[in-house]
């Protein structure tokens, strides 16, 4: 197939799919006439890239599992490269979720320390005055 309908097939557009040339995700094949083709295999990488971007994987994470599935294995997660990457992703993911958890509990107590203040204002006082950007 050539370029157009790779990119319509994996939702993506030709630029995308030059970019992951010039980055050799995907294989440089010429026809005689010029065109670039590419087959159902090429599909599939580009299927698991889009997959592990989707994830949250940067561009050049997906190389081992692409590698994995040039080198014929039937899933581009089969190869201990790619068990690595997703091992790494896993302890980054670990990590952002328990600096979410922090911030979470520090606006907790900012949220808890403002209300009872509000609330310890006495009736008949001045209002507090309350300007929200816009």
């Amino acid at each position: 197939m050539r370029i157009g309908e790779l990119a319509e097939r994996a939702g993506t557009s030709t630029r995308t799919l030059r970019y992951y040339e010039s980055r050799g995700l995907l294989p440089a094949r010429r026809a005689v006439n010029g065109y670039r083709t590419y087959d159902e295999n090429d599909l599939r990488m580009l299927q698991q890239i889009r997959t592990l971007q989707d994830f949250g994987f940067d561009l050049e994470e997906t190389r081992p599992f692409v590698e994995c599935l040039r080198a014929g294995h039937p899933a581009g997660d089969a190869c201990p490269a790619s068990l690595a990457v997703y091992r790494r992703k896993l302890g980054e993911l670990d990590e952002l979720i328990e600096q979410l958890r922090t911030v979470r509990a520090q606006v907790g107590t900012q949220l808890a320390r403002a209300e009872l203040e509000a609330s310890a204002h006495l009736p008949g006082g001045p209002e507090p005055r309350c300007e929200l950007g816009g």
